[in-house]
């Protein structure tokens, strides 16, 4: 039953990547470094879920290892997640300005600062191209993430008959 929940934590962060890519190509929402950074925690997850679907472990341990694991995954990206809708709650005037594209960044400066960078934020980062439901991007991959992690917890720490 944990490889088919794990699958299905798998098919779940796919089905997001791929609305992403959706979004990008034929919406064209040009994703911000912020988002960037949240679909690699969609990603780093996604593989969790993956590999601990392949591995299937027998024991409650490795179970729970796996699954808190996924967590740290969906933490990181809640974290992101939850730094963009501040970002973009924020009246004009306090707004950060603009950055560099994350490529950009990357070829300027160590990854710590780039990591840092990002986390500040900037202007792109505060505007809302689209909505679903009154809410962005950001506000659906913070609940999705949540949602996934509560769904790793399950997988992983419930009780076996």
């Amino acid at each position: 039953m944990f490889r088919v929940q794990f699958l299905l934590g798998f098919l779940a962060c796919l089905g997001m990547m791929g609305y992403a890519m959706y979004s990008e190509i034929y919406l064209h929402l040009d994703p911000c470094n912020l988002c960037i950074f949240q679909r690699i925690a969609v990603m780093a997850m996604g593989i969790v879920f993956l590999l601990g679907a392949l591995v299937g472990p027998k024991s409650a341990g490795g179970r729970r290892g796996w699954s808190l694991v996924a967590v740290l995954m969906a933490a990181f990206g809640i974290g992101v997640a939850g730094r963009h809708l501040w970002i973009q709650s924020l009246p004009a005037d306090q707004v950060p300005a603009c950055g560099a594209p994350l490529k950009d960044l990357v070829q300027m400066m160590s990854w710590s600062k780039v990591i840092v960078k990002v986390l500040k934020g900037s202007g792109e980062c505060a505007q809302v191209t689209w909505r679903l439901f009154g809410l962005s991007m950001p506000g659906w991959v913070l609940i999705s993430l949540v949602v996934l992690a509560g769904w790793a917890l399950y997988a992983g720490f419930r009780k076996r008959v």
